[in-house]
């Protein structure tokens, strides 16, 4: 399996950001190969990040330095991104 770069923009206080840390935390250990970061909006580096990927609702998921999805999540999608960049 190829090494997978996962980066989460994520804001206190956000519903869906729950949600996604709940969806990683049950999938995590099928995914070894990815290195995961949670970065607050509200810091310096998120701040970056969201000038960076014009972010403008989180959460934002990026994958190898690319913006994936932002002010949400699709699972399926999620999943079958992982496993494309993962074989590739």
């Amino acid at each position: 399996m190829k090494a997978v770069r996962l980066e989460v923009l994520h804001s206190p206080g956000c519903q869906i950001c729950r949600a996604f840390d709940e969806f990683w935390g049950s999938i995590s250990k099928e995914w070894p190969n990815v290195s995961y970061k949670k970065i607050e909006l509200t810091t310096p580096e998120g701040q970056e990040m969201v000038q960076k990927y014009m972010v403008f609702s989180s959460p934002a998921i990026v994958f190898n330095g690319e913006l994936f999805q932002m002010g949400g999540f699709d699972r399926e999608k999620f999943v079958a991104k992982l496993e494309e960049l993962s074989e590739s």
